[in-house]
């Protein structure tokens, strides 16, 4: 008999509900732990976390909701997208057109994928063009070390952006003696990959680089007959290099710098096969200086650029070209007095963005290039003290566009036994729109940056092993952009401009995201159980219609256990239905995957992985028209001499 989508998920929250008093019964406590998912890291006590303050903390003393990804965790993961990690992280869902090298989503708490920002290395990435955001699908996992996710607004620490939350990425930092090591694997779809790196130090001088390549021929990622039924697939080349120099025990400079190139194919109609090559580059500088056991400074100097090239598989010259360049300058300010951190940061940010092609400008120029400043000072004030934990932040930024913006946040912490941990937050958030939104021929140039409001309430249990976990959220935004059809007008800085059938970007709606995420996992036995389930309503509050390509529920479930000298691990990802798009009836089913994974030391120097996905060949969609990978096989090889 088969059972419904929304019928299987159902089974989540019960299944999470009968294992909650199993929390009582371990025996160690551990407080600010946070509950981890399947392939997600149950994050210690005196590990330390940057995302939720800039500011390194130990995650217990941390209000906001962050989770930990670990680089035992991305190395299971095999040939796949950042945004598959993700999809394992409670509140979160992603959306793809098609495979591992396609157009990506990623919705934190039901946001639009804008409206989160990413760092690498404290760089941050984000395209102009279109709507904005990081271009998910060129971003290499092979080379991240770890994964911070943080949910919720944070406008008041990091500008502009951080609406729905923030992830920060970060590469391997060498220490020790000479480590290299070496990944080869092979797996269904031709898909294969080879991994290099290498890291150490040598006296004062640290070092770590990184090389990957990685290429698949796909399948076909479209399921409707008017495109092009060959398979469409990718390939990619990164490289990265981390050099850290410790001037003495009060003084470092590190630099950092990642390149990725992907070329990844889609179809464009009955015969024609279109590509698109992207290049991801971030620089970084900075000197991080301890001045006193209380006082303390960073200055880093940053870049990231973000570029594009459309065009038909093997013709030149290309349909059009993107290119979006984000330099900043941060001087960030630390002064700890006993159990109170006082912080005050200066962020200034210069975005430049060209844009090649039919696209560019109204009027038939086809050079776009346009630049803009925001400038921001922020303060920010925590305190711990026995159950106790204030976080308060404030900052002022100055857009060259659009003026002043103020925005703030305010959280409590109270634990009122060592296992039980209550929270309380509320905070503003705003996002300015694209430059592309703004001047491009789809744009709009008298457009209104978003705004937003949100609050959240949290309760925690964490002893030993056992980790359970509800938080509540409400998020309105006003003056949310989205794109309207049909005709105009549109205007780019002159008169209206009436584009037939064509559309522009406009301040259209208001929304609200408002949901609830539980968290649980134990250890019974040998087995480690973990799960999230997110009950969420994200909607046009205009309409009252659910926004697009977001599930009202979704979930994962998983396990990890020992067995033979094998680690065995297995998660099940479900999501009920969705609309395709909040302005049309066209209904996305729901869905679930489980995926395998099976690791084994072959000797003290080789690891063996296989990871089987989409174990039950599911047949999905997660944007309509736009097919899913089936059942794959991947099985990979690892080199790491001790």
């Amino acid at each position: 008999m088969k059972i419904a989508p929304h019928a299987r998920l159902a089974v989540l929250p019960i299944a999470l509900a009968a294992a909650f008093p199993l929390g009582f019964l371990a025996a160690s406590p551990a407080q600010g732990q946070t509950a981890a998912t399947p392939s997600v890291v149950a994050p210690q006590l005196k590990e330390m976390v940057v995302s939720a303050t800039r500011s390194a903390q130990p995650i217990g003393d941390v209000v906001a909701d962050v989770t930990v990804i670990d680089r035992e965790t991305i190395e299971r993961a095999g040939p796949v997208g950042l945004a598959d990690i993700l999809a394992r992280v409670p509140g979160i869902q992603i959306t793809r057109n098609g495979g591992t090298g396609a157009n990506t989503s990623v919705f934190v708490r039901g946001g639009e994928s804008r409206h989160t920002p990413v760092f690498i290395d404290g760089v941050r990435v984000e395209s102009q063009a279109t709507a904005g955001g990081a271009s998910w699908s060129n971003i290499p996992l092979s080379l991240i070390d770890r994964i911070e996710v943080l949910r919720g607004p944070s406008s008041a620490v990091y500008g502009s952006d951080a609406v729905a939350g923030v992830i920060q990425i970060f590469t391997r930092r060498g220490e020790g003696s000479f480590s290299p090591s070496v990944s080869v694997g092979y797996g269904s779809y031709n898909t294969s990959r080879v991994e290099l790196a290498a890291s150490g130090s040598a006296g004062a001088f640290d070092y770590a680089l990184g090389l990957s390549q990685g290429q698949s021929d796909g399948f076909n990622a479209r399921t409707i007959a008017a495109q092009n039924p060959d398979a469409d697939g990718y390939k990619s080349l990164g490289a990265n290099a981390k050099l850290g120099l410790q001037l003495n025990p009060d003084h470092r400079i590190e630099a950092n710098v990642l390149q990725s190139h992907t070329d990844s194919q889609y179809d464009g109609g009955p015969t024609r096969d279109y590509r698109r090559i992207a290049d991801l580059q971030t620089l970084g500088l900075q000197w991080e200086a301890k001045w006193s056991d209380r006082y303390s400074t960073k200055l880093a100097v940053t870049q990231g650029t973000d570029s594009g090239e459309e065009g038909l598989n093997g013709s030149t010259p290309q349909i059009s070209y993107d290119k979006s360049t984000i330099s900043t300058l941060l001087f960030q300010n630390e002064y700890r007095l006993g159990a109170h951190l006082l912080s005050a940061a200066l962020e200034s940010r210069r975005d430049v963005f060209r844009l090649v092609g039919s696209a560019a400008i109204p009027g038939g120029a086809s050079v776009l290039n346009k630049d803009r400043s925001l400038d921001g000072v922020s303060l920010g004030y925590g305190w711990t003290g026995g159950a106790h934990t204030v976080q308060l932040n404030a900052r002022h930024d100055r857009d060259s566009e659009f003026g002043g913006k103020t925005t703030g946040s305010a959280a409590y912490a109270f634990a009122f036994t060592p296992q039980w941990k209550a929270s309380v937050s509320a905070g503003t958030s705003f996002r300015v729109p694209t430059l592309y939104q703004r001047f491009s021929v789809y744009g709009t140039s008298t457009l209104k940056p978003e705004s937003g409001r949100s609050v959240e309430a949290a309760l925690k249990y964490s002893q030993g092993a056992s980790q359970y976990g509800v938080t509540v959220y409400r998020n309105r935004l006003t003056n949310l952009l989205s794109f309207v059809t049909g005709n105009g007008p549109c205007i780019n800085g002159g008169p209206p401009i009436v584009l037939s059938n064509r559309g522009c970007y406009a301040n259209t709606a208001q929304a609200q995201y408002t949901g609830l995420t539980l968290t649980a996992a134990e250890t019974l036995g040998n087995v480690r159980v973990q799960g999230s389930l997110d009950l969420q309503n994200p909607k046009n509050r205009i309409t009252n219609r659910t926004l697009q390509r977001r599930s009202r529920q979704y979930g994962t479930l998983g396990a990890e256990m020992p067995l033979g000298g094998w680690q065995l691990a297995t998660d099940l990802v479900m999501a009920s239905h969705a609309f395709d798009s909040d302005a049309s009836n066209v209904v996305l089913p729901g869905y679930s995957v489980v995926n395998f994974n099976a690791t084994t030391a072959l000797s003290p120097d080789w690891k063996l992985t296989a990871k089987l996905d989409n174990l039950t060949d599911k047949v999905y969609q997660t944007a309509n028209t736009y097919a899913s990978a089936r059942r794959t096989l991947y099985v990979g090889v690892t080199w790491a001499p001790r």
